[in-house]
């Protein structure tokens, strides 16, 4: 009887013993984005939405911020709107030339370039930006700790956050925040608010004569690679709103309910006002004052001195209000956490962004003196439910709520897509 002689598994033969496949987890490791890199322009607005977007994937405890920073100083304050490789260059040649010269003072002032510390984003130390070093990192732990994230935002941050992704496509996932105006296949992602757009809408090609509207970005409709926002990223989660209600808890949790937050910005290019903003701030609060336990007055640092000096010099005193004076510690956060209500003025995306997240009544004042995307940004917000105008004749203690704003949270599910769709997770 000839012996019968069974087929050998998969993997056993030609001599050798392999383990099957099937417990060895698979033919590849998994590739895993473990880690981020910032990219800021010292704007603590801009800095705080590449932090806020970092947060909400679970990186925050990974992550390394580089500063882009312009020379200070002298004939340096004129050069800010070259783009900043060629500002660098003409400073490092301005200083060659009129060394030791006359003349001196005028081009160096203070020193070139100065990177502050982290302080305003809850970090205790920044990097320069340096383009060639980003790289080599990332090129170099790849294969031990996976691809680098680079989130970036602002003007000056663009062609650093580029140029790392030209270099090094294979080991980072570049986004950009803010609209970079043109070539956006320069980037993995863009994430901008969908105001930017307002120049391709039927109201914004009215306001723009026809000879201009080449020069007017973007000009054409979002690409694949963009992701829509209705404000700005910030840090303000429910993790961080959670912590800032205990460390605020003794100071602000006694008081008088319901507490109405006052956030007071400053004018911009789209949004002017003056000294007549601050008096109109002041009878609506006034005729609101019998509606709050008390009022928490805030300042940015784009308010300025003269709005500033007439509240303090009209509520100074008075039992019910409070004025922060810009000493540390900032209570926004806490503001955040123990707010009843908030009225903010209309210049201020990220303050309005970031009180919509809470849920809570939201008041606007000043949207008359918008014009252009804020308007298209207040529009937005009014249509969502999340603010209502600022009047005077309302009753703070009449709460009312609506589906907070999460942006943050709806990138981060598209930057989680998107490279999955690489074949990488985010952990």
């Amino acid at each position: 009887m000839r012996p019968i002689r069974l087929p050998e598994p998969p993997g056993l033969g030609g001599g050798g013993m392999e383990t099957p496949e099937i417990f060895t987890g698979g033919a590849a490791a998994a590739v895993v984005v473990r880690r981020a890199v910032v990219i800021g322009n010292g704007s603590p607005g801009a800095e705080n939405q590449c932090l806020g977007l970092v947060r909400a994937l679970g990186l925050a405890d990974h992550l390394t911020l580089y500063r882009v920073t312009r020379p200070q100083g002298g004939i340096n304050e004129w050069l800010h709107f070259l783009p900043i490789s060629l500002h660098k260059l003409i400073d490092q040649v301005l200083r060659q030339f009129f060394r030791n010269t006359r003349f001196a003072p005028v081009v160096e002032g203070r020193k070139p370039y100065r990177v502050p510390n982290g302080g305003s984003v809850g970090l205790s130390s920044v990097l320069e930006a340096d383009t060639k070093k980003i790289v080599a990192v990332a090129r170099d732990t790849f294969d031990k700790e996976g691809p680098t994230l680079i989130v970036a935002c602002g003007w000056d941050t663009i062609s650093y956050s580029s140029s790392i992704r030209h270099l090094a496509s294979g080991n980072v996932f570049v986004i950009q925040i803010q609209h970079p105006r043109s070539h956006l296949d320069r980037f993995d992602l863009v994430v901008t608010p969908r105001h930017d757009y307002y120049a391709l809408t039927a109201g914004g090609q009215q306001e723009i004569p026809h000879l201009f509207r080449r020069w007017i970005t973007p000009q054409e409709p979002p690409g694949r690679n963009v992701v829509l926002t209705v404000g700005a990223l910030h840090q303000a989660d429910s993790a961080a709103l959670r912590l800032a209600a205990i460390a605020w808890h003794d100071e602000l949790a006694p008081l008088p309910k319901p507490l109405l937050i006052v956030n007071i910005g400053g004018p911009t290019r789209n949004c002017k006002y003056g000294v007549d903003l601050a008096r109109q701030l002041l009878t609506s609060i006034y005729n609101v004052l019998d509606s709050c336990g008390c009022v928490r007055v805030s300042f940015s640092r784009r308010t300025p001195r003269k709005v500033s000096d007439i509240i303090f010099k009209e509520f100074a005193g008075h039992p019910k209000i409070y004025i922060w004076d810009g000493e540390e510690p900032n209570p926004h956060m806490g503001h955040l956490a123990w707010a009843d209500a908030f009225v903010v003025t209309a210049d201020s995306i990220s303050m309005l962004s970031e009180a919509c997240s809470t849920g809570k009544p939201v008041y606007v004042i000043g949207t008359e003196y918008c014009k252009w995307k804020f308007s298209a940004f207040h529009k937005t917000l009014r249509e969502r439910g999340v603010v209502r105008p600022f009047t005077g004749l309302e009753d703070i203690s009449n709460s009312w709520s609506y589906p907070p704003l999460n942006d943050a949270i709806e990138v981060a599910g598209r930057v989680r897509e998107v490279i999955a769709g690489r074949g990488w997770s985010v952990g």
